[in-house]
């Protein structure tokens, strides 16, 4: 088992695949979701975290280094593909699946660990049962509109 099954997101995904019935496609690339042209001009393809076919619904599971600067996932002294930073990059790229994942006839949800039983440095407690009562009421929803760009 690796450090990704163990995991914030895996955790989630988990607690999502239990509330909807089916298994998620992790880490599903779209042909449609790209990034910046590298030097040779080629795209890669933007993973999204979790992808639920049958639910024609994505989850991405957005922690702090989301939301706020934190120069150990920024990397604030290496430029991407895109000429900026991790940090803005990954900004950059959230506001593009924000963005593409609707247009393309997919729901898409956005959660944080504050929608669930997190500590004050955004750490899941686990709590299953209040995690999956929080996700069922999230899940439920027919638009996340209001949570996407918090």
């Amino acid at each position: 088992m690796g450090a990704r099954d163990d995991s914030d997101e895996a955790y989630v995904v988990g607690l999502c695949n239990q509330v909807l019935g089916e298994t998620a496609l992790t880490q599903h690339k779209f042909d449609w979701l790209q990034g910046d042209p590298g030097k040779g001009g080629r795209r890669a393809r933007l993973p999204v975290d979790a992808y639920w076919p049958g639910h024609q619904l994505v989850v991405e599971y957005r922690e702090l280094q989301h939301d706020q600067p934190m120069p150990h996932f920024d990397k604030p002294e290496r430029l991407t593909v895109s000429g900026v930073h991790r940090g803005e990059q990954r900004a950059l790229y959230d506001a593009r699946r924000d963005t593409e994942i609707p247009v393309h006839g997919l729901r898409l949800i956005v959660i944080r660990p504050a929608d669930l039983d997190a500590d004050g440095r955004g750490r899941l407690r686990r709590n299953q049962e209040m995690d999956l009562a929080a996700l069922r009421n999230i899940l439920a929803r027919d638009n996340d509109e209001d949570r996407v760009s918090d």
